[in-house]
């Protein structure tokens, strides 16, 4: 077994419905069950568009192929999903509003999942500024964690980055290095690559050079 670091102030957090807690939790024995639940929730609550759906190998992607029919079969029987065949393929929605709408215009003709909307992909796992510092730089502080925030809403995720790659690279592993680098590029602008690779290279030395410069002044 793995042991799990803990949560984090910084990552995202999925909205549970007060249903799941007062009912479905004390009815659900069977392990299966519960996951794809859970996993329909949170995939839903990151989903984009007006009618959300997850066909069965979304959740053999996300909970793999053991158990997965007769976990999904228990769900459906539950009522906590419905769904709707198009085709040869089963599509699933939460038992919402939203989802009776979609499976009433599924089966009415109304809607086709494949035709009208494409299925979204899992929520990205991207790196954050918080995690990135702990990782490269070391323990947060909360007046440090406050600088980061203010950061993260004013640079854009691929500048925070690529600073700390630069930062680390140059083994100058600090904040104070890293926000130069970003305050620079938001003066002088921050060119798109050609040559990724060539463009890394030669950007990182100069930017090493005017960072330096900076902290000087």
């Amino acid at each position: 077994m793995t042991k799990f670091q803990g949560f984090s102030d910084a990552e995202t957090f999925t909205s549970l419905p007060d249903s799941f807690f007062r009912q479905l939790l004390n009815e659900i024995a069977d392990a299966g069950e519960l996951k794809v639940i859970l996993y329909a929730l949170w995939r839903s609550e990151h989903m984009e568009g007006r009618l959300r759906y997850l066909r069965r190998a979304d959740f053999a992607e996300g909970l793999g192929e053991e158990g997965l029919e007769a976990a999904l079969a228990k769900a459906v029987e539950r009522g906590s999903l419905l769904r709707a065949q198009v085709d040869a393929e089963m599509f699933y929605f939460l038992n919402s509003p939203r989802g009776r709408a979609a499976v009433e215009a599924v089966r009415s003709g109304q809607w086709h999942p494949l035709r009208n909307e494409a299925p979204s992909a899992p929520p990205p796992e991207r790196p954050n500024i918080y995690r990135l510092y702990e990782e490269n730089i070391g323990p947060l502080t909360p007046l440090l964690a406050d600088a980061l925030k203010d950061a993260e809403q004013t640079y854009a995720a691929e500048w925070i980055e690529e600073a700390f790659e630069i930062a680390v690279k140059n083994n100058k592993r600090n904040w104070r290095y890293i926000e130069a680098i970003l305050k620079r590029w938001k003066e002088e602008g921050h060119a798109k690559k050609q040559d990724r690779r060539d463009a890394k290279e030669i950007r990182g030395r100069d930017v090493t050079r005017k960072v330096e410069d900076f902290l000087k002044r």
